[in-house]
């Protein structure tokens, strides 16, 4: 469900201090200096998708400061700001760009940044842990206060998906919009990656696009048991051993990550009412599991509880948190500590409640990344 933080309702001089309370609860603390004399009405939308925080904004001319002061609160996020309407300008790690409509930058709260806003605008955030995010800090350093743009290339692909996946938000369910959080992120350090140089772009595709295409025919695939990397490499025209390099990008392997996404969906199903109308084995094989013995240890491994227990537990309604510290371990790491469907914390200003997407690939968190050589060719 959508929170909205709206200071409409409210006389010019109250929306000051209203304002700046919504602004640093929703995002993190922060100095706000509105560039009015008589303030606009601002208004912010949020939904959280595990541990990503997704807000549109509206609101008139004014500047927010991150400074060393706040920055002891010790709050390490990122911001990636998707500009709608109006321009910018972004200040952080010595460098000043501006941000137009169509672009997006990102900004790292553990150091002092300025944002910069003349006229009314439009934008939206998308605000998460540092730790969500696997790229190197000196990668991420140099790529703060920088505008990607929108309009070409692998930006492109990223800004598109964010527009679609902030569209989409307010009616996804808690797992599901997990999974699309995580490909946002799985695409965005693609994105950093490829700017550092760290990959070779290929034609016609950039690299990033290729591995969600991969995963995107993965997932439409994972009921065939014989689904394996000779025959995706052999539909995406590439070689076996570049296959694994994309993967590898990820600190992952073509057979850990099917077996990931199987597993999600099999603890999913188990939950299901249809469920009950199905043995274990019967619903592993549905999703790609030749072998009950193989797919109860895998569970077991990855949940700490077998598939019956889970399933007994859950159905019965009393067991989420018997077996649940097996799960809500899992979840919680999923989550970055916050559970399914909780709103984010953003204040006491008015609130009000405002398809499922078809946006490519989910995909799990990323693991650390480890460039391929730059001479590795499809």
């Amino acid at each position: 469900m959508s929170v909205v933080l709206s200071t409409a309702s409210l006389s010019a001089a109250d929306r000051r201090e209203r304002w700046h309370h919504a602004v640093s609860h929703t995002f993190i603390p922060l100095d706000v200096q509105l560039l009015e004399d008589d303030p606009s009405p601002g208004t912010i939308v949020s939904n959280q998708l595990g541990s990503l925080r997704i807000s549109r904004v509206q609101a008139g001319p004014q500047r927010v400061t991150r400074s060393s002061r706040l920055i002891r609160d010790g709050k390490e996020h990122l911001i990636l700001t998707l500009q709608q309407r109006g321009g910018a300008i972004k200040e952080q790690d010595g460098r000043q760009a501006r941000i137009g409509p169509g672009d997006f930058s990102l900004s790292d709260s553990s150091r002092p940044f300025r944002k910069t806003v003349q006229s009314d605008f439009a934008f939206t955030s998308f605000h998460f842990p540092r730790t969500d995010l696997r790229v190197r800090d000196e990668d991420l350093r140099a790529v703060t206060a920088t505008p990607f743009s929108g309009q070409e290339g692998s930006a492109a692909l990223v800004a598109t998906y964010l527009e679609r996946l902030a569209r989409e938000a307010p009616s996804l369910d808690a797992f599901v919009g997990r999974q699309f959080a995580a490909t946002a992120l799985d695409l965005l350090a693609l994105l950093i990656n490829e700017r550092r140089g760290h990959f070779a772009s290929q034609a016609p595709e950039t690299a990033a696009a290729t591995l969600v295409r991969v995963k995107d025919h993965i997932l439409r695939n994972l009921s065939d048991p014989g689904l394996s990397p000779p025959g995706i490499a052999a539909a995406h025209f590439m070689s076996v051993r570049y296959l694994h390099k994309l993967f590898e990008l990820e600190g992952s392997t073509v057979g850990e990550w099917i077996r990931t996404q199987r597993l999600e969906r099999c603890r999913r199903d188990l939950l299901r009412p249809p469920a009950l109308g199905y043995g274990v084995a019967a619903l592993a094989r549905r999703w790609g599991f030749v072998s009950p013995s193989h797919f109860s240890r895998a569970f077991r491994a990855a949940y700490g509880v077998t598939p019956r227990e889970w399933q007994r537990n859950g159905l019965s309604g009393d067991g989420r948190n018997a077996v649940g510290d097996g799960r809500n371990a899992v979840e919680d790491g999923r989550n970055g500590g916050e559970r399914e469907g909780t709103p984010p914390q953003t204040g006491s200003l008015h609130r009000s409640s405002p398809t499922s997407p078809t946006m490519g690939a989910s995909c799990p968190t990323p693991r650390p990344v480890r460039p391929p050589s730059p001479h590795s060719r499809p």
